[in-house]
């Protein structure tokens, strides 16, 4: 015969158990919950990076800078000055390499999705790293900055990497 005391521990255990179970549903809900919110929030930077990237000035940096023609970093410091002028030329290349450098680091720290990077940025990265990789190798030699660009082209590099994956639900 079961007495009262063999029933109350029974339904003390199950009690335990049932929240255990209910808690753990709730942890996995609000882990969830976070995760959602974090892609929202990649997704806003990488949209209101883009957003500044096509803004009126950066466009106009772009398609000056996509525009000169030179053989090399000798060949554009002649043509369009030395990297430390106020030319629009130069003022367009640094222009340029800054935002793509930026938006390198939010890649490398993790604050942005690779993916998305990958879907909104990246044949203007590939294009504008073709162009301007050889004025940065330049400038690392000549200023002995191993580090001009490197999120520049840590950038291009991961693009370059996530090519060949198709892009998710694509």
């Amino acid at each position: 015969m079961v007495d009262v005391q063999t029933i109350s521990v029974a339904i003390a255990s199950a009690s335990v158990v049932a929240g255990v179970i209910y808690y753990s549903l709730q942890v996995r809900h609000q882990n969830l919950m976070i995760q959602q919110q974090n892609k929202m929030r990649q997704t806003d930077l990488v949209i209101r990076l883009y957003s500044a990237f096509i803004s009126k000035d950066s466009l106009d940096g772009l398609m000056k800078f996509l525009a000169l023609e030179f053989k090399d970093y000798k060949d554009f410091v002649n043509k369009y000055g030395p990297i430390l002028s106020e030319s629009p030329e130069v003022k367009a290349l640094i222009t340029i390499d800054n935002f793509f450098n930026q938006v390198g680091i939010l890649l490398y720290r993790g604050f942005i999705d690779a993916g998305l990077v990958r879907d909104v940025f990246t044949y203007r990265v590939e294009m504008v790293w073709k162009k301007a990789e050889p004025i940065i190798q330049g400038m690392r030699k000549e200023f002995n900055q191993p580090e001009a660009g490197k999120w520049f082209e840590y950038l291009h590099n991961e693009l370059k990497k996530r090519e060949q994956k198709p892009a998710p639900n694509a």
